[in-house]
């Protein structure tokens, strides 16, 4: 859990801050976090203060990974970024497609299930970097935003919205070490940044909606 990981283009040594860039750039996620939450400051939304929590834990956990670069802090990037998909995934399936909790619950471990396919296949050689990883979250983001297109949900152009700006962030993500040699800081930062908004949008089409049926939550 303490040996040293260097899988990003800006990082050169070992040291604590040898991704000034990627470490700042977390703030981002932050940002975002204090946004939503004074969105939500006179809502008693709780699916959305727990998604906005994760947000901000994120960016925490990010920033410890892009400095200390250790398997403990690999483990504390990961595991917020995965309690949000699947949070986020369940309150969509609840809020936005009014699913009973038994539904909610087969579409998680559906979403789950994808992810594990994905961590088996050979995707990783086509999409290097551990990108692959988030391929499930991105085209399960776009069947969302189809469907609710489709249904005329009032909130459907934050999905849409968010899913081209993922579709670019993981884009970013993935040519990282590919550019390193034209742009020695690679594009890491970017998705840092594109998606920290992506996360906004996705909490914020996630809220509770005027309607007393999507409210039942």
């Amino acid at each position: 859990m303490n040996e040293a990981i260097d899988i990003y283009c800006e990082r050169m040594s070992d040291a604590f801050w040898a991704e000034p860039v990627n470490a700042i750039t977390n703030g981002a996620f932050l940002i975002a976090a204090v946004i939503l939450a004074l969105q939500l400051r006179d809502r008693k939304d709780r699916l959305a203060w727990v998604l906005t929590g994760l947000v901000f834990l994120i960016g925490i956990g990010s920033f410890l990974f892009h400095t200390f670069a250790t398997g403990w802090a690999a483990a504390a990037d990961v595991i917020p970024i995965m309690l949000f998909m699947l949070t986020a995934v369940g309150v969509c399936l609840h809020r936005r497609f009014q699913l009973p909790g038994q539904a909610v619950g087969l579409g998680v471990a559906i979403f789950v299930f994808f992810n594990i396919l994905v961590g088996w296949s050979r995707l990783g050689l086509i999409i290097p970097n551990g990108s692959s990883s988030y391929v499930p979250a991105l085209l399960t983001l776009l069947l969302f935003a189809l469907v609710l297109w489709r249904r005329g949900d009032l909130f459907a152009p934050f999905f849409g919205l968010a899913t081209l700006v993922f579709a670019v962030s993981l884009t970013l993500r993935t040519i990282d070490l590919p550019v390193c040699d034209a742009v020695p800081i690679g594009t890491h930062f970017l998705w840092h940044v594109l998606n920290a908004v992506t996360l906004y949008l996705v909490t914020r089409g996630l809220m509770r909606a005027p309607s007393p049926v999507a409210n039942a939550a």
